[in-house]
């Protein structure tokens, strides 16, 4: 009795993993000269901005939505790298106490971002854990904008260009996700 039960469960998984890829291809097809990518940047709330991220990455040209999710975050997570190597460059040379105390602040709000937020988004996202991604991926939001609003009375943010970029690439981001999530 026991092996045939075995049989079947083993059957049937088998017959799970040889459907699995064809519905996930009618579900999540594989780009066709760009449809997916605009189809899919029309459902955030940057589609310029969507589309020239994704498309100035040769991969995606023929990959699926959770493919362009991946893009786009791994392409956030560099963008965050890239601001908070920015802000250590501006600590060296800022002479200006007022400046010096927010920038150190930015860095205290982006190195988590960079350390541990975005990479365990992104091993959510891998791993099918679209919530926790989500999570992950709007927390670089929140500390771009955190960081932006550290700056005041005469002392004029030198990071708004970058900010903005992380907090608009963490909106395409959770977007794509939730089309995985189905909402």
């Amino acid at each position: 009795m026991s092996s045939s039960i075995s049989f079947l469960l083993l059957l049937h998984f088998v017959l799970l993993l040889m459907v699995l890829p064809i519905t996930q291809s009618f579900v999540f097809p594989l780009d066709e000269g760009g449809d997916l990518i605009k189809k899919t940047c029309k459902k955030t709330p940057h589609y310029d901005l969507c589309v020239s991220t994704l498309q100035s990455n040769p991969q995606s040209s023929n990959t699926d939505v959770p493919g362009l999710a991946h893009i786009i975050s791994d392409f956030l997570l560099a963008k965050a790298t890239d601001t908070l190597d920015y802000i250590h460059g501006l600590l060296k040379q800022s002479p200006e106490a007022e400046l010096q105390k927010a920038l150190a602040d930015c860095a205290e709000l982006y190195i988590p971002v960079v350390k541990f937020s975005l990479p365990q988004a992104i091993d959510a996202l891998t791993n099918g854990h679209f919530g926790f991604a989500n999570y992950g991926i709007s927390d670089a939001a929140k500390e771009a904008d955190a960081c932006e609003n550290g700056f005041s009375g005469s002392t004029k943010s030198p990071l708004t260009e970058r900010n903005t970029l992380v907090d608009n690439l963490s909106g395409v981001a959770v977007a794509i996700i939730n089309l995985l999530k189905g909402g």
